[in-house]
């Protein structure tokens, strides 16, 4: 097979599109590849360049084409259609079967002459997310100008062209260690060349040394860096020649908050923070720089200290204006913040969610000054919307409003309310922790419940994939909150909160159903469990529906399930007939052993495991339920349950209708799949 590549230069592309842009050039050749049998395909982005190198086959084979086009008797215009799609002449057309069919034998193209004319065609659909137009005509667009294009086939140039660049075998290096042009002849030897002139064009392995060049080099002062791979990936598509430097801060500005510091850093910057072996931030900044300075980067640290002073300085000024004033005095002014139209300004909400996070508090065993802790956390909740700092940097809402409140509190104890309200908003993603303790759970759930309640309440739900107001992450926040507090001790029924919207407890746990299926768990078990009796505490649910998951993962379980089917089923068609089939049932001796057996395992399954179950004792209940698998074999290999007998049948019937209703307690096993 035959080496292709193709590599398209330009200024410099923006790190967050890179990676996308290799997937878009990797799917817009994707049917030349196909026709070309590609194999082994790897792709290469970086700050100027996005590549691609595949194996090809040295041609595309021939093949019969057979396509039927419009009926005989179609419009002319139809006809001079399906002829001018297909490059075909009229006198290759035959009449079968009241069409017009087209055959004809395609010969093998050369996989240079099909590259070449299909590779102009193909890059100009080339989608960015923001493209410029450029070039003599102005008509051609790209993310920025393309300077060079190397398309080589097996050494050879396909001399296409894409706008006012024609393709050739010339790339360039580094702008200030490697500049000019120069020729290469494959992929291996383009990475190799360009790395003696100071490029690492693959992204794997700019990110790598990215990674360790600013681990060894904060190791030297015994200090490690503040894990944080979305600025790793940004500044991967920043440099091409990577060289880890560090710089110093200020003492005067290690009294500022680590997030307003680290947040200007690395928003402003792209700088990483560090931190001492204790965890502690460390007056020190990573950065990685573009070239290798002759003075050991001293004079590009120097530059770099001298802005982040600048940056920290108006920090400071944010951070000593805003503590001039109590929080709960900035309160009026969120009475001039609309929150949304229908529902009124983040005051009300404010107020809201204060008498929220107050019920919630009670309902988790709070005691009176507790409760009054979370009430005031979620009345100054949102005050630092109006704060300077927040104005500057609106990432930092919550956590300075959590700052502010422990250095100006009146009334209220700022060591507790502080870390609530500076937790409230998590968990903001997946890998994002929950807020713990009763007060700092209190607040983030009534944000979330009052988000929720409140667009319900108004007819703003989620539809479809859209989700303006970010509901459906409101409801995973709660679900995980509750969960994973739960592990604690902390317990809580939702629809209480409710308000009464029973549909909004139905979307919560829809939510968590979407939870299990991420997680690869079983969801149908979820609605197995909801089916046998609605449960508002997700604590209590979630452990219901553990244990019976390990049940049915066993063969007792797997039996138990397909003896309840059976049962049920047995009762679905004989109810049919003459009616529902109590589950009071003839006391005394009965006709056969197995029946016996069947009658006083369900009796002990009835006086035993459901009061285990009752006291959340799943696993000694489910236990209990499991034994009643070789009882329910035994029943329906040696009993008839259709007896002759009518009396004999009605018995068996309210056996089966008991059997089945033991089983409802703990979970309505229709619902398992499988």
């Amino acid at each position: 097979m035959a080496e292709f590549f193709l590599e398209l230069l330009s200024e410099e592309i923006p790190a967050r599109m890179q990676a996308q842009a290799a997937q878009e050039l990797e799917r817009l050749l994707a049917p030349v590849f196909a026709d070309l049998q590609a194999e082994g395909t790897q792709s290469f982005y970086g700050p100027r360049r996005i590549a691609i190198a595949a194996r090809v086959a040295a041609q595309k084979p021939g093949m019969a084409l057979e396509e039927r086009g419009p009926r005989d008797s179609a419009p002319e215009q139809a006809l001079t259609g399906f002829l001018r799609k297909h490059g075909a002449t009229r006198e290759e057309l035959v009449a079968e079967s009241g069409y017009y069919v087209l055959r004809r034998n395609l010969a093998a193209v050369p996989a240079a002459a099909l590259l070449l004319e299909a590779l102009p065609a193909v890059l100009q659909k080339f989608s960015w997310p923001k493209s410029m137009r450029w070039g003599a005509s102005g008509t051609f667009t790209w993310v920025r100008p393309l300077r060079r294009i190397i398309c080589l086939l097996d050494g050879a140039v396909i001399p296409f062209t894409l706008g006012p660049i024609t393709a050739g075998n010339e790339t360039e290096g580094h702008r200030i260690h490697g500049p000019g042009p120069f020729a290469v002849s494959s992929a291996p030897v383009w990475e190799e060349k360009l790395r003696e002139h100071r490029v690492i064009v693959n992204q794997d392995e700019r990110r790598r040394k990215i990674a360790e060049g600013l681990a060894a080099t904060a190791a030297t002062r015994g200090l490690s860096i503040a894990p944080d791979d979305a600025l790793l990936d940004e500044v991967t598509g920043l440099v091409e020649w990577p060289v880890p430097l560090i710089g110093q801060i200020d003492s005067h500005f290690m009294d500022l908050p680590p997030e307003v510091r680290e947040l200007s850093m690395r928003i402003n910057q792209k700088y990483f923070a560090l931190r001492h072996k204790d965890g502690k931030p460390a007056p020190y900044f990573a950065f990685i720089a573009n070239l290798e300075a002759e003075d050991g980067g001293a004079a590009i640290i120097a530059g770099n200290e001298r802005v982040l002073r600048a940056r920290l300085a108006d920090a400071r000024h944010f951070w000593d204006l805003d503590l001039k004033v109590p929080l709960n005095e900035l309160l009026p002014k969120l009475e001039k913040i609309t929150f949304h139209a229908k529902i009124g300004t983040q005051w009300e909400r404010a107020e809201r969610i204060s008498s929220l996070a107050q019920e919630i508090a009670e309902c988790l065993g709070a005691d009176g000054y507790e409760a009054a802790q979370a009430a005031w956390a979620g009345r100054l909740a949102k005050a630092d919307l109006v704060t300077g700092m927040v104005g500057e940097f609106p990432e930092l809402q919550g956590i300075m409003g959590g700052y502010y409140a422990e250095h100006s509190y009146r009334g209220w104890d700022g060591r507790i309310v502080g870390p609530a309200i500076r937790t409230h908003y998590q968990p903001k993603g997946p890998s994002d922790d929950v807020p713990t303790g009763v007060i700092a759970m209190s607040v983030a759930l009534a944000d979330k419940l009052d988000m929720l309640r409140e667009f319900f309440r108004i007819g703003e739900k989620p539809t479809g994939s859209g989700d303006p107001y970010a509901l459906r992450r409101c409801a995973l926040g709660i679900i995980r909150i509750i969960l994973e507090n739960g592990e604690n001790g902390l317990r809580l029924n939702l629809k209480p909160l409710m308000n009464g919207n029973e549909t909004l407890f139905d979307f919560i746990i829809e939510r968590l159903r979407v939870k299990l299926r991420g997680e690869g768990k079983r969801f149908d078990i979820l609605d197995a469990v909801l089916a046998a009796g609605s449960d508002d505490d997700l604590v209590r649910l979630m452990k219901r529906v553990d244990t019976l998951s390990a049940m049915l993962g066993t063969e007792d379980g797997k039996n138990l399930v397909a003896g309840y089917k059976r049962a049920a089923n047995i009762l679905k068609i004989e109810n049919a007939k003459d009616g529902p089939h109590s589950a009071d049932y003839v006391a005394g001796p009965l006709p056969d052993r197995e029946e016996q057996e069947f009658r006083d395992g369900l009796e002990f399954v009835l006086r035993e495991t459901v009061p285990a179950f009752e006291a959340e004792n799943y696993p000694q209940a489910i236990a209990g339920l499991a034994k009643l698998r070789s009882l329910v074999d035994a029943f329906f290999e040696k009993v008839t349950v259709n007896a002759p007998e009518p009396e004999l049948r009605r018995n068996r019937l309210r056996l089966l209708a008991r059997f089945v209703g033991a089983v409802h307690q703990v979970a309505d096993f229709s619902k398992i799949e499988g």
